[in-house]
């Protein structure tokens, strides 16, 4: 009778896997969240001309917050999945929280010149603690 339950994977396989997926997070996200922080600033542009109403420059920086704060824990969780490791929230709860308080402590940063980048401290710092977190798991129940 097979177990129904796979063994763990041992923790260097995992923390590798986890820095790939890590940093394909971060790199989606801040792919998002530049591209639609540029279509915030066309907005503004555009509102500024004279343009009519339409999708305004306050809708389209909401817009790329929270698209960007919705796309770690995904990518996180699917990445982690694809890869054939399990029991992944205590990573994707960290990575989210560390990437929402590194775009906190940046937008100004990115939001005065469009194509701006995080800094990559920041960037590398979100990769590492959420591949650390990796190697957190939770207990499984009896």
């Amino acid at each position: 009778m097979a177990p129904s339950v796979l063994a763990p994977s041992p923790l260097g396989p995992r923390f590798l896997k986890a820095l790939v997926v890590s940093a394909l997070g971060v790199a989606a996200s801040h792919l998002i969240l530049s591209d639609t922080l540029s279509l915030s600033f066309a907005g503004q542009a555009a509102s500024t001309l004279g343009a009519g109403p339409g999708y305004s420059a306050d809708q389209a920086f909401t817009t790329a917050l929270i698209n960007t704060f919705l796309v770690m824990p995904l990518v996180l969780w699917i990445g982690m999945l694809v890869a054939g490791e399990r029991r992944v929230g205590p990573m994707v709860l960290v990575g989210a929280v560390a990437w929402i308080t590194a775009v906190g402590n940046g937008i100004d940063l990115i939001d005065d010149a469009p194509g701006t980048l995080l800094p990559f401290r920041s960037l590398a710092l979100v990769v590492g603690i959420t591949a650390l977190a990796s190697l957190v798991r939770r207990k499984k129940k009896d």
